[in-house]
């Protein structure tokens, strides 16, 4: 048979397929030479053809021996086509060629018809790859304690191939072995004592190995002993050797195995605040002692220690374990740098003074405290001593004319030299064109315009920010270069915080005024927004407020805010406004419109939204409400005047249309007339405003007293009264003008006797049924008519010649068929 497989057991077993049956079931036996599949290379480069073929034996195919059969291939599930042809001793031959190959791993199935489908009756597993890629980097390693050669190195490029890896060795005197092969798929391994040789040099590579090739690392010649790593080396004692110098001596030992070997060691040392250590080379010996100086004064240190063969390339030993050390302390020495403030009352100077530690390597240990004295020590003489503490700031009084102070440090092994603070007056303009931008997260550049006059140096204060007055008596510096126009801040600086920065000019006999600047490190979005308040809201428009945002709530300089509106139809309208401002009207709303609305600021940073107000719209606006109401107003007055002139219109009718008594109406109307004799009017034309329908003049029964007006009436009735004059008769009074009146119903005048001789002469009575004015207008001359004002009834005195209408009340009047008036008497 040909070809079989890939190669390997397994393939072949996988090559050889079940023999075809109409159950479908594995057959066994002879039949397993049904078919074959043979390769042309079962590993090829990536990219590359493969060629193959299947053959099929159809006498040993149960279901096949009649018929001709159709053989197909698979790529794994990839159809793909061959070329059937007839072979040798009636097999059927199929054969394949794929041009290209671009997986690492592959499997080729041959395939037959049988029963209307597809059957796998063959397969090879064919892979593609690339040559190994060459190792590099190998390095080895001595270990003394079993003196086996530990060797690591990288592995070149993944050639998608199994790939054998081995490192070899070899001597000048003996060929190349091999001397570790890596384990599950290391880049290491261990070279044992047997196959090296120490103090002579060897040559050492690795090689990898696939089916496509073979390539080498470059080889490593050494000797064994130099890249041995040697023990770590013990510190036995250290100590500042001479008395009050930066020296210290250090001495230190190795283990017992490396103690035959010529050494070279570091040392190492670093104080806690050091970024780094400091490192001491070029130590020879096997032991010994080693000494350096330029130590500080009172500073705690932490030494380490290691060692390799001198002269030797090969690797150093592990650091020692760490030993501490603190030298000893020497007096404060430098000046501090100082800063101050100050403020004249109630005939004292208060004096608010700061300084700056000292650095370390003038603090010599550490400082127990700092002394503000008046003057200077002399020959032994204290001055006044102000202010001792361990802060960096103090705050004293002082007589107004005192001009400086004197400043120092102390710690346990002494006290520096006084520096001298000169209280000089502030003055001069502030610096020009300050700015501040950020230099990191925790740091500010500060930057500002030379001044026109020389500066000695500049001061530079700052202060956080907040809604509670806070103050840093740390916050400040001295920039001593005087010509310098930058300087960066990184004390006390913390993102999201604002800070107001003060500069100040030191002159050499003032301090300039400062210029002032506020600045962040860094800004976000706000923590919380403005909480918006409606103020008005009309019918086309509406007034919000806000509170500004607590700074310390701000993050960054507020830029603007943007005011949010939308009604029910989610019609969504903007505004910015101004940072300065905290008020808004929005203009063209609808009316009786509900309206959600809410604020958002914002910062260079990013922005934040505030929580959502809620407003309804009017329907009408401020002006049309109070139009309304006092139009409403209006009418309502208007209302209760037209109420009070109903209830009043009696009063109304009397001012406008006075009221004149009904004559007809009288008591008068009810005497008994004497004697009944026609009037007869004169020729007077009067003009009068009624008609009057009877007149009637009654006398008094002889014997009769007169009625007294209030008591009760005598005993005996009446007369009753007959009618003088009739309407209805040709002589009918008439008015004397010639406009219609309203007629009088009955108009009588009655006369009556009294008792005693004298002769009474009758009343003239005049009744009436209308409320119109018997007069004319104007008014004729008022005359004296008792009745009408509620008094009692009296007779109009006159002679009979007197005409009846000299009356008041029949002035104006024309009566017709009566001749004469008889005399009339007192009632």
């Amino acid at each position: 048979m040909a070809r079989r497989g890939a190669g390997s057991p397994l393939l072949l077993q996988l090559s050889l397929l079940l023999l075809l049956s109409p159950s479908g079931t594995q057959q066994s036996g002879a039949e397993l030479d049904c078919a074959s599949v043979a390769v042309g290379a079962p590993v090829v480069p990536m990219g590359s053809a493969v060629t193959a073929s299947c053959t099929i034996r159809r006498e040993r195919c149960r279901g096949l021996e009649d018929g001709q059969p159709l053989i197909s291939w698979l790529l794994d599930s990839e159809p793909m086509a061959g070329r059937q042809r007839r072979g040798v001793g009636g097999t059927e031959v199929s054969e394949l060629r794929v041009p290209q190959l671009n997986r690492p791993q592959a499997k080729l199935w041959c395939c037959v018809e049988w029963n209307g489908t597809k059957q796998r009756v063959g397969v090879a597993e064919i892979r593609a790859g690339y040559p190994p890629g060459k190792p590099s980097n190998l390095s080895c390693l001595l270990d003394l304690g079993d003196y086996g050669l530990t060797c690591r190195w990288q592995q070149g490029a993944d050639g998608h191939l199994p790939t054998n890896i081995m490192l070899k060795c070899a001597t000048s005197r003996s060929p190349a072995v091999t001397g570790c092969t890596p384990q599950n798929g290391h880049s290491q391994c261990t070279v044992p004592r047997r196959l090296l040789q120490l103090y002579r040099p060897m040559e050492l590579w690795v090689t990898a190995t696939n089916a496509l090739g073979t390539a080498e690392s470059e080889r490593l010649r050494i000797d064994p002993m130099d890249v041995a790593k040697l023990d770590p080396p013990t510190l036995q004692s250290i100590r500042s050797m001479p008395p009050q110098t930066d020296c210290v001596t250090l001495t230190w030992t190795m283990t017992p195995r490396n103690a035959h070997m010529e050494l070279r060691c570091e040392l190492r040392y670093r104080a806690p605040e050091d970024p780094s250590w400091g490192v001491l080379t070029g130590i020879a010996g096997h032991a010994g002692t080693v000494q350096h100086c330029k130590f500080l004064f009172g500073t705690l240190y932490h030494f380490q220690m290691r060692c390799r063969r001198d002269l030797a390339r090969g690797y150093w030993s592990e650091w020692s374990v760490s030993r501490n050390y603190t030298t000893h302390e020497k007096a404060p020495e430098g000046k501090l740098d100082a800063w101050w403030s100050t403020r004249t009352a109630a005939g004292r100077m208060e004096v608010q003074l700061r300084w700056k530690a000292p650095r370390r390597q003038e603090a010599n240990g550490r400082v127990l405290g700092y002394r503000v004295a008046l003057g200077s020590r002399r020959r032994g003489r204290e001055p006044q001593t102000v202010c001792n503490t361990n802060d960096t700031h103090c705050d004293f009084t002082v007589p107004v004319r005192t001009g400086r102070v004197y400043l120092s440090a102390y710690n346990a092994a002494g006290e520096s030299s006084a520096t001298e603070v000169i209280l000089l007056e502030r003055k001069g303009q502030p610096l020009a064109g300050l700015r501040a931008v950020p230099a990191g997260d925790r740091s500010l550049w500060v930057h500002w315009e030379a001044a026109p006059v020389p500066v000695v140096a500049y001061v530079l204060e700052w202060q956080p920010v907040s809604s509670e007055p806070r103050h840093c008596s740390a916050c400040w510096q001295l920039e001593r270069n005087g010509t310098t126009t930058t300087t960066l801040i990184r004390d006390s600086i913390e993102p999201f915080q604002q800070y107001n920065i003060s500069v100040y000019p030191l002159y050499k006999d003032a301090v300039g005024t400062p210029a002032y600047i506020a600045a962040y490190s860094k800004q976000k979005a706000p923590s919380h927004a403005p909480k918006l308040h409606l103020k008005s809201i009309g019918k086309s428009q509406a007034k919000l407020s806000w509170e500004p945002v607590a700074v310390e709530l701000q993050n960054g300089f507020i830029t603007h805010y943007t005011v949010f509106w939308a009604n029910s139809t989610a019609e969504v309208s903007s505004a910015v406004v101004n940072s300065s401002l905290s008020s808004f009207t929005i203009q063209g709303l609808k009316p009786s419109t509900l309206y959600k609305v809410h604020i958002m600021a914002s910062t260079a940073g990013g922005s934040i939204n505030g929580t959502t107000l809620t407003l309804v719209t009017t329907m009408l606006d401020d002006t049309e409400i109070q139009f309304l109401f006092l139009t409403l107003g209006l009418v309502f007055v208007l209302l209760i005047i037209l109420l009070i002139c109903f209830q009043k219109n009696g009063r109304v009718k009397q001012q406008f249309w006075p009221s004149v008594p009904d004559p007809a109406n009288s008591s008068l109307g009810t005497w008994v007339p004497a004697e009944q004799e026609p009037l007869q009017a004169p020729g007077v034309k009067e003009p009068g405003l009624a008609t009057i329908s009877t007149v009637t003049v009654l006398d008094k029964a002889a014997g009769k007293q007169t009625p007294t007006w209030g008591k009760e009436p005598p005993a005996e009735p009446l007369a009753p009264p007959q009618p003088y004059m009739q309407q209805h008769r040709p002589g009918t009074l008439q008015a004397n003008s010639g406009l219609a009146a309203e007629p009088v119903q009955y108009v009588q005048v009655v006369g009556g006797s009294s008792q005693g001789p004298q002769h009474v002469a009758p009343c003239l009575y005049l009744r009436s049924s209308s409320t119109q004015p018997l007069l004319s207008d104007p008014s004729p001359e008022p005359y004296e008519n008792l009745w009408f004002r509620g008094a009692a009834p009296s007779c109009a005195r006159g002679s009979l010649e007197e005409p009846l209408l000299d009356f008041p009340l029949l002035r104006g009047l024309r009566v017709s068929g009566a001749e004469e008036l008889h005399d009339f008497q007192p009632c």
